[in-house]
């Protein structure tokens, strides 16, 4: 296998939730390997700067497209406008952030709606919108990026562990309908990994607990094998082999990037 078989040269890939966190690295880490990216996200200025970073690195016709998740029907019309706009995407990334902490007894009911319409439904309309042009381009990679909680469910997010778990039944079924035209779909189930959304949720936890945040962290680096939180730029590099033509027999796949930790469990 040659090197090529990592590059992302003359592809276009739509990155969503791309402003911060892991969404973030996947986009500087798609650039890196050749690809044009087209960042989505809701936060305007988080989107100018991503895409500042991305002109520095290659000189492809790197694109943002604002909208908000939280919003399905807007989403629906953003992704297929945008599909319609670009006229060719190879790579899709799904991601966006995890619903609120909490006990899945205390839950409303609402609260599930709004997590499947945001990280299924969304998923959902990006895919719609990008699966012909794949289908057509003859090359397709569908990543989400969900998390551990779709093999085991992590304690005090009932939602989110919910959800995730839709979104890796949702990976492999979509797997088994598209493979036939050469398009994959796979998800990324990042462990720990250092981003705002974990902070806030060890931070809570130790408010919680009346303890401080790094006895926390500290608690869950013991679960851990590796013995550290990952660095968003660990999952990104998943992320491109997935989205490349290596991966090209890698298919309906939820792989763990969590440092050995459900294999310790």
């Amino acid at each position: 296998m040659s090197e090529d078989s990592f590059s992302l040269d003359g592809k276009t890939a739509i990155v969503c939730g791309a402003t911060q966190g892991i969404g973030r690295a996947i986009a500087l880490a798609f650039a890196h390997a050749g690809a044009r990216v087209v960042a989505v996200g809701r936060n305007d200025d988080g989107l100018k700067k991503v895409h500042a970073e991305l002109l520095e690195i290659s000189s492809c016709a790197h694109e943002t497209v604002t909208a908000d998740f939280a919003k399905l029907e807007d989403t629906v019309r953003i992704a297929r406008e945008t599909a319609a706009r670009l006229g060719v995407v190879h790579i899709l990334v799904n991601n966006t952030g995890g619903p609120a902490a909490g006990a899945i007894i205390e839950a409303n009911p609402n609260d599930f709606a709004a997590a499947i319409a945001m990280h299924v439904g969304t998923a959902q309309a990006w895919t719609q919108a990008c699966a012909p042009l794949m289908r057509g381009a003859n090359y397709g990679r569908i990543v989400s990026i969900t998390s551990t909680s779709v093999v085991t469910p992590i304690k005090g997010l009932g939602v989110s562990n919910t959800v995730r778990a839709a979104m890796g039944n949702w990976t492999k079924t979509l797997a088994s309908e598209l493979g036939r035209f050469g398009i994959t779909v796979n998800a990324i189930l990042p462990g720990f990994t250092r981003t705002n959304r974990l902070d806030a949720l060890l931070k809570g936890k130790a408010t919680r607990a009346g303890i401080a945040v790094r006895e926390v962290e500290e608690e869950s680096m013991a679960t851990i094998p590796l013995g550290r939180f990952a660095a968003p730029e660990e999952i990104a590099r998943v992320a491109v082999f997935l989205a490349s033509p290596a991966a090209s027999y890698v298919n309906g796949v939820n792989l763990p990037v969590d440092g050995g930790r459900l294999a310790a469990q």
